[in-house]
């Protein structure tokens, strides 16, 4: 089990797989060092709900279960969430009210999307 907080910086609609299986992504800036790192993360099946009260922007803490896979000789690596909690919030909030609506999160940090990268 590892978790990590970043900022929200996209998220993606969900997929869903000829075979019944759904996903949902979105990606979380890390402050790491001099560089702030882009982490994509999953969400899959009965999880995918959890990314629905994702705003851009706000902060989260994610806890996650690292996956690895072969397929054709090549190999994967996913980062699978299993659960989000708002920064600032008790861990026994709710992400979203009775009626399933989200949860309106303070604006975070903006994230500076220039353009500029840092390699």
């Amino acid at each position: 089990m590892f978790e990590i907080t970043g900022t929200v910086k996209k998220v993606f609609e969900e997929q869903t797989f000829g075979s019944g299986f759904n996903k949902r992504e979105f990606v979380l800036t890390i402050e790491s060092g001099k560089f702030p790192q882009d982490i994509k993360f999953e969400c899959v099946k009965d999880k995918v709900c959890l990314v629905s009260a994702l705003k851009t922007g706000a902060k989260a803490k994610v806890f996650f279960d690292l996956r690895g896979r072969e397929w054709k000789d090549s190999y994967f690596v996913n980062l699978n969430a299993w659960k989000i909690e708002p920064v600032g919030a008790t861990p026994d909030a709710p992400m979203a009210d009775d009626d399933g609506a989200p949860l309106v999160e303070p604006p975070g940090e903006p994230v500076q999307e220039d353009g500029d990268v840092p390699f």
